[in-house]
């Protein structure tokens, strides 16, 4: 099956995890081709750190995977929402965290824009309660984050909470306002929300488990699918395993839920439109 199978949405980690060889192998071995692979929080590296210092950290795990194994890596670099809360949580007014995290993504659109990772992520809102000021500064900070993807014409991975088609519309909305194509905003971890009018022109980044992306195949196979795979020894197979999207993929073909033409659909016809790769 010549075919790129792709994890939209896969960590690799050497200070916690396996690291970026490793994983990649283990993706090879079972099927898979292609990675994308957003940075992960500054609390994983075991020293004090910048957000700088975490996007160019998985930078060079792109590098690594790509001189030292068969599968390509795509970096996505950006400041998870949880970083604001932690600013906060450290004495930081709203003000000045929400200050430091749009610099964080303004380092972000400089490095898209020099070629050296192909979008913004992971961004968006948190998936736990917060006081709304800090809620407010949430969304503000996304749509910043929309605005500075337009400019780069760059796609954005959204971790939000739990959506349903409600906040799929919000998010489009925000799109809308930003100028932004909303096929180039990503929501990553997401349910089968494949339809048009679910998903309301965003792309679904479905989590590869059975149920989901049965559901979602029913729909059509306008998605992309992802592990959310956090390479941390102390939560091994977390969330899914590297292994799981070509295995996936694979089953699903031999078991008649999923067509040759879905799979190239999927893997390699919605992933080059999203992220503008030949």
């Amino acid at each position: 099956m010549d075919i790129k199978i792709t994890d939209n949405h896969i960590h690799v980690d050497h200070i916690n995890g396996e690291g970026p060889v490793k994983v990649a192998e283990k993706f090879h071995r079972a099927g898979g081709r292609r990675m994308i692979i957003p940075n992960k929080p500054t609390w994983t590296i075991q020293k004090p750190s910048q957000f700088k210092e975490a996007m160019d950290l998985v930078i060079e795990y792109a590098r690594m995977i790509n001189s030292q194994t068969k599968v390509e890596a795509y970096p996505i670099v950006g400041v998870h929402p949880a970083e604001l809360s932690r600013l906060i949580e450290s004495g930081e007014s709203i003000n000045e965290a929400e200050k430091l995290v749009k610099e964080g993504l303004e380092y972000a659109q400089w490095l898209v824009l020099e070629g050296e990772a192909i979008g913004i992520g992971e961004i968006g809102r948190p998936h736990y309660p917060v006081e709304k000021s800090e809620w407010e500064a949430h969304n503000r900070i996304l749509s910043y984050a929309l605005e500075l993807a337009k400019e780069a014409d760059c796609p954005v991975q959204l971790h939000t909470e739990s959506s349903t088609p409600r906040q799929f519309q919000e998010f489009s909305k925000m799109a809308e306002k930003a100028s932004m194509k909303k096929y180039k905003v990503i929501k990553h971890f997401s349910g089968p929300y494949v339809s048009e009018s679910e998903n309301y022109g965003l792309t679904p980044s479905l989590i590869a488990s059975r149920d989901v992306i049965k559901k979602g195949l029913e729909k059509g196979g306008n998605f992309l699918m992802e592990t959310d795979y956090l390479d941390d020894l102390s939560r091994p197979g977390a969330v899914l395993g590297p292994k799981t999207v070509p295995r996936r993929t694979r089953e699903f073909i031999q078991k008649g839920l999923m067509s040759l033409e879905d799979a190239y659909k999927i893997h390699e016809e919605n992933i080059e439109r999203v992220y503008s790769l030949v």
